[in-house]
């Protein structure tokens, strides 16, 4: 099982030379992003843990991984979520199939007479974890403590091919939906004492949505990676026709990405740099989520062609 040490690679874009780091190469069944954030449940025992309890969207990579997490462990998986659409329900391919198929046990909230107008993380914390001793809780796209120890080890990588290529003043570039992988790496150069830095984007909930995810790891603001500003706001899971035309433009160059994120961050990249932004290397981190194009594109063809 493939969960780290993945090559880099290159494309051209924007007129200039853009490095890939594939972590979308790493085993499918963790979905890129999802294996850094999981390493430690791998790698770590948990005797009395007999169940994975998560919440989220019901078409999210996490729900996916949890599920293979649950699945290799022998554990349970309980996943919350707001409201399943009809049309997922019908899908035939997607993460919510491939979850469900793993054995998730994804429950619809909306559906709950007792929820009461609370979140997912209320309803879990104030009447689920109290009767579930064995349970382990992993908070929404794995934003907890425990993925620090992946995604170090990804810094580590980053950093090693750095040096052995001699690229100097790097920046290293990645959508955020939590901020948990940016944080974690942007924390990990600076305490390394390199020159490589950390910008992102907010494709869920807006730049002071990000910060307060951000806020829940560290306390510490000079940990904190810039957030790159949008050219326009876009609605999490909605279809752009300019989000489209980017994937588009960009797999052209050999490289197959997420149509949820990836877009969104090289459209934000993009503008960053016609703002006349100077950056000499750039090292964009490619997190997998490849499953999802299967529900993705099909409702993009329809809409676009």
């Amino acid at each position: 099982m493939k969960l780290s040490n993945t090559p880099v690679e290159s494309i051209r874009i924007f007129g200039r030379e853009i490095f890939i780091k594939r972590d979308d190469l790493l085993h499918p069944e963790f979905s890129g992003n999802k294996a850094r954030k999981f390493a430690y449940f791998l790698a770590h025992d948990f005797p009395e843990t007999t169940k994975l309890i998560g919440y989220g969207s019901p078409q999210a990579n996490s729900l996916y991984s949890m599920s293979a997490l649950a699945k290799i462990r022998g554990w349970h998986l309980d996943f919350y979520v707001d409201h399943i659409a009809a049309h997922i329900k019908t899908q035939t391919q997607g993460n919510y199939v491939a979850a469900c198929e793993n054995g998730a046990n994804v429950i619809d909230l909306s559906e709950r007479l007792d929820r009461e107008g609370r979140t997912s993380e209320q309803y879990i914390k104030e009447s689920v974890l109290i009767n579930e001793s064995n349970a382990l809780f992993i908070p929404e796209g794995g934003r907890c403590e425990y993925a620090e120890f992946g995604i170090v080890q990804l810094a580590k990588e980053i950093i090693d091919w750095a040096v052995h290529t001699a690229q100097f003043d790097l920046t290293v570039f990645l959508p955020s939906g939590t901020g948990t992988t940016a944080l974690f790496l942007n924390k990990h150069f600076i305490e390394s004492g390199v020159d490589i830095r950390v910008l992102t984007c907010a494709c869920v909930g807006g730049n002071d949505y990000l910060k307060q995810q951000f806020s829940e790891l560290s306390q510490i603001t000079s940990f904190y990676p810039e957030i790159v500003p949008l050219p326009k706001k876009y609605h999490f899971g909605n279809l752009y026709r300019e989000c489209y035309d980017m994937w588009n433009s960009v797999s052209k160059q050999g490289i197959v990405f997420d149509l949820l994120y990836d877009p969104v961050g090289w459209l934000a990249l993009e503008e960053y740099l016609k703002k006349g932004n100077k950056l000499s290397s750039i090292l964009y981190l490619h997190q997998g989520g490849l499953l999802g194009n299967s529900s993705m594109l099909p409702r993009y063809k329809r809409k676009f062609g």
